[in-house]
């Protein structure tokens, strides 16, 4: 699974790459924002949103590109290991809701998988 994570500390760059790819996923992390952001972003398979540490424009950005490309959105105040690593199971829950065709609800487990 592909997922383009905005915000969150520099010095933690490599610890959120960590976390992701311990997990199978492919992340980009992008922590300040590039030039040509909205394209960078590509098509993921979600965008996980640290909301504490970001600029504005970057969030606005990244919401304009998912609701274009459908993409969800996972938002968390707190840029922490441990936040990503519940957004994670969040994301991997809707994934599987989507793939079994059942519709994904707010709660991570709502559509009846654990």
């Amino acid at each position: 699974m592909s997922i383009v994570l905005v915000g969150g500390h520099d010095r933690m760059h490599s610890e959120y790459m960590g976390i992701c790819s311990k997990r199978g996923h492919r992340v980009k992390v992008y922590t300040q924002m590039p030039a040509k952001f909205g394209k960078a972003i590509g098509s993921p398979d979600g965008i996980v949103l640290f909301t504490s540490t970001v600029s504005h424009q970057m969030i606005h950005v990244a919401v304009k590109e998912a609701k274009r490309k459908k993409i969800p959105v996972f938002r968390c105040h707190n840029s922490s290991g441990t936040s990503l690593e519940e957004l994670l199971l969040k994301l991997e829950a809707t994934a599987s809701c989507v793939a079994t065709g059942k519709q994904p609800m707010a709660s991570a487990h709502a559509c009846g998988l654990a």
